[in-house]
C-alpha cells in the first residue's frame, strides 16, 4: 500500500486539480471559485497524507512552526501579490491608456489554453530558474533568500515562507511579463491550480517516488536536496515547476544511495519566526554564520 501511495499520490492529485478545475470552468462557475477550489482540495488532501504516510516524522509541523507559516501564506503569498498585482495592472493600463503600443500581439493568444499554459511553464520556470540560481550564488540576493532556507524541517505549509521584499522580486519574474503580454484568465488560473498544487508537493513531509517524472517535474524527491544544510546540495534543483532547465544547464541532483541529510542553514540560530525574519537579510552575515553562542 505504502509503495502504491508512494508512486501514484502525485499524478493523482495534479490530475484532480486540472480535472476540478476544467469541470468548475465548464460549468459556469466563477474563476475564483475555479483556481481555489482545486487548490484547497489538493492542500487538503495533501495534508492528510503528511499524517499518514509521512516521508519523516520529525519534519512535522508543530502549532508553532504553523503559526509562523500562516503569517507568510497570509500576509506575502495572499494579500501582497493581490497588491503587487494590482499595482503593476494600473501601472500598465496608465503606460498604454494613450497609446497604441502594446507587446501582447507577442503572445500567442490563439492557442489553446492548454498550450498556452505549457508556454508560461517553460519560460516562466526558464526566469525563475536563472533568478533561483542568482539568489543562491549572489550574497545580497542569498540573504533575502535565506529566509526560505532557514526552516530545519519540509512540510507542504512552509512553501510560502519568502521575505516580502524577495516575493516582489519573483512576481516581476513570473506575474509582471505575463500581465504585460495581456495573457487571459482562464490561462492564469489553470497555471495558478498547477503551480500551487506542484509547490505544496515540493515542500510536502509524505514518502513519494515520482520515478521518471523527476526527469520533468520539480518535485518533492529532487526540492528535498535543495533544502539541504550542506552547501553543494542545495546549490542544485532550481527548478520552480519544471526540472527541465537544470538537467540543460547542469544542476539536476539526485544521488540514488542516499537520503538528505539535515535541512536549513549553517546557522542553527537564524531566527524562524515571521517578523524578526523580516530584518535577517540587513543583519550581514547572519545567514552564513556558524552556530552563535
Amino acid at each position: 500500500m505504502t509503495r502504491i501511495v508512494a508512486g501514484t499520490t502525485y499524478p493523482f492529485v495534479m490530475l484532480l486539480g486540472i480535472v476540478l478545475h476544467t469541470l468548475l470552468s465548464t460549468s459556469g462557475a466563477s474563476i475564483l471559485m475555479a483556481t481555489y477550489v482545486p487548490i484547497l482540495t489538493g492542500a487538503v488532501i495533501i495534508t492528510g497524507m503528511e499524517h499518514s504516510f509521512y516521508y519523516r516524522k520529525e519534519w512535522s509541523g508543530k502549532k508553532s512552526d504553523v503559526a509562523q507559516d500562516g503569517l507568510y501564506m497570509l500576509l506575502v503569498q495572499v494579500i501582497l501579490p493581490k497588491l503587487v498585482t494590482v499595482g503593476i495592472a494600473l501601472t500598465l493600463l496608465e503606460t498604454f491608456k494613450d497609446s497604441q503600443s502594446s507587446i501582447s500581439h507577442y503572445w500567442p493568444h490563439g492557442w489553446s489554453i492548454t498550450a498556452q499554459v505549457l508556454l508560461m511553464l517553460v519560460s516562466g520556470d526558464f526566469l525563475r530558474y536563472w533568478l533561483h540560481r542568482a539568489s543562491h550564488e549572489w550574497p545580497l540576493l542569498w540573504r533575502f533568500h535565506a529566509v526560505h532556507h532557514s526552516p530545519h524541517k519540509l512540510y507542504w505549509f512552509n512553501v510560502g515562507r519568502f521575505h516580502p521584499l524577495e516575493k516582489c522580486l519573483q512576481m516581476a519574474f513570473d506575474t509582471l511579463p505575463f500581465i504585460a503580454l495581456g495573457v487571459g484568465g482562464e490561462v492564469l488560473a489553470l497555471y495558478l491550480v498547477i503551480y500551487s498544487i506542484n509547490g505544496f508537493f515540493q515542500h510536502c513531509n509524505i514518502h513519494l517516488t515520482l520515478g521518471p517524472l523527476n526527469y520533468l517535474i520539480s518535485g518533492p524527491e529532487l526540492h528535498r536536496w535543495h533544502h539541504s544544510r550542506l552547501v553543494k546540495e542545495s546549490n542544485q534543483n532550481y527548478g520552480n515547476n519544471l526540472i527541465v532547465w537544470d538537467l540543460i544547464f547542469g544542476t539536476w541532483f539526485l544521488p540514488p544511495s542516499r537520503e538528505v541529510g539535515a535541512l536549513g542553514l549553517i546557522n542553527r540560530n537564524y531566527p524562524l519566526k515571521f517578523w524578526p525574519q523580516l530584518s535577517t537579510p540587513f543583519k550581514k552575515g547572519l545567514d552564513k554564520a556558524t552556530d552563535q553562542q
